[in-house]
């Protein structure tokens, strides 16, 4: 494909269906922990640049890293509940400390990543996504009601603007079709915030401010600090991501018609592992495949890598352009929390759809997933329910993520690892060995 025209647009699609979810999460993030216009502006310019970065180390494919399909990388949504709440408890030193250290172990586990993904089959992975979604859920309720601490808290024009915004994504989403559904979000975000501002509630001050050029700067807010729990939690969440992963390599393998080894695995996940720590660095954060490209890539037909190499330039270019980051900070809160409901219930869903290929009648499965998502939940709902532990065993319990994800990670072995072979099945191999 020589065409620049044609390259061009392509890419500015991959940009479009990858935008609303790549700001949406330093939104997100940056309000709940208090961040300023200055500081959330960077955040959101920081974070397309590195998701620029991390999709060219994931594209270019050399002896160390990159799986060298047309994958476009992204900020995860399993990872912003536990920012947060590393944020909230720990300070933000402690978010990228942990990252960097997620990023890490995921570069020196990828080779033997395909051993340990045994431990994390679809009855533990579903249990933890859905924690994670849950847990965020509140997130989303907050910021509909015009954000936590706001003067308009619950006020009627807030609670109007978000289910607008919801509503016409939803009938978006259910009369449109192809390219313009993948970027129902993101048409959402923008048609919200022209209401928003009809309303009186955008204030485009940020952007005035806000300079046309800036230069990403390493630990912008201070050099990382790293505690034992955020990193648990980050290396969790980064194993997790990498289980998710794994399926869309292949899923790309198959439309690319390319055979996915495992060497080119582990490759890919090295290049995730890269991606997390240069966020970590950058003060971004840790990034995955972003499975709505791979949509539009089936609905385009076009597979080329260099079409994705265009999309991250442009990511790239965006990031050094802080107006534009600033101008995504002016959507209104409520706006945010109506998009957050889609979104977030999507991550819900995503874990109840992990689940579904879990056996159900299996009891013990069951269990996993109830005392998982229980003790995920439970802990995060009365997050001061084992204050009285000692510090050392705190680690695995003051936070719901960490505890529901060891709850289902033990159960699991507990029950599926040291299952004991059935009598049945243990005489037919005797009897077809004699």
């Amino acid at each position: 494909m020589n065409n620049p025209f044609k390259m061009t647009s392509l890419g500015i699609q991959h940009v479009l269906a990858m935008y609303a979810g790549a700001v949406i999460v330093p939104l997100i993030i940056g309000g709940a922990l208090g961040l300023t216009g200055e500081q959330l502006t960077y955040l959101v310019s920081i974070d397309i640049l590195t998701s620029g970065i991390a999709t060219i180390l994931q594209v270019w494919r050399n002896k160390y890293f990159g799986i060298g399909l047309p994958i476009v990388l992204g900020c995860t949504f399993t990872a912003v509940a536990p920012i947060i709440a590393i944020g909230n408890s720990y300070g933000i030193s402690a978010i990228y400390g942990a990252i960097i250290v997620s990023g890490v172990f995921v570069v020196v586990i990828g080779k033997y990543f395909g051993k340990l993904v045994r431990f994390f089959p679809p009855v533990v992975t579903g249990s933890v996504v859905t924690i994670i979604g849950i847990t965020l859920i509140p997130v989303a309720m907050n910021n509909m009601a015009g954000g936590e601490g706001s003067a308009d808290f619950g006020s009627l024009s807030n609670i109007a603007l978000a289910f607008g915004t919801l509503v016409f994504i939803i009938l978006l989403f259910k009369f449109s079709k192809g390219f313009v559904r993948s970027i129902s979000i993101l048409i959402g975000l923008i048609a919200g915030t022209i209401a928003g501002f009809m309303m009186g509630k955008v204030d485009f001050s940020a952007v005035g401010e806000a300079s046309w050029f800036h230069m990403a700067k390493p630990f912008y807010f201070g050099m990382p600090t790293f505690e034992i729990t955020p990193i648990i939690t980050m290396i969790l969440v980064a194993m997790v991501s990498l289980v998710e992963s794994t399926g869309v390599y292949f899923a790309l393998g198959d439309i690319c018609e390319k055979k996915v080894e495992e060497k080119d695995l582990v490759k890919g996940y090295r290049a995730e592992g890269l991606a997390s720590i240069i966020g970590g660095i950058f003060n971004s954060f840790p990034y995955t495949t972003y499975s709505q490209n791979v949509g539009l890539i089936q609905i385009s037909g076009v597979r080329s890598n260099n079409v994705i190499y265009t999309a991250a330039v442009m990511l790239i270019l965006l990031g050094f352009i802080p107006k534009i980051g600033a101008l995504t900070t002016v959507i209104p809160n409520s706006v945010l929390g109506g998009a957050m409901v889609a979104m977030f219930g999507m991550v819900v869903a995503s874990g109840i759809k992990m689940l579904s290929k879990v056996e159900f009648a299996s009891q013990e499965n069951l269990l996993i997933i109830a005392c998982s998502v229980g003790m995920g939940l439970g802990v995060s709902v009365v997050p001061g329910l084992f204050s009285e532990l000692p510090e050392n065993l705190r680690i695995l319990t003051e936070n719901g993520i960490v505890a529901g994800s060891i709850t289902a990670i033990f159960l699991n072995i507990l029950f599926n690892e040291f299952k004991p072979k059935q009598k049945g099945t243990q005489i037919l191999k005797e009897s077809k060995a004699s």
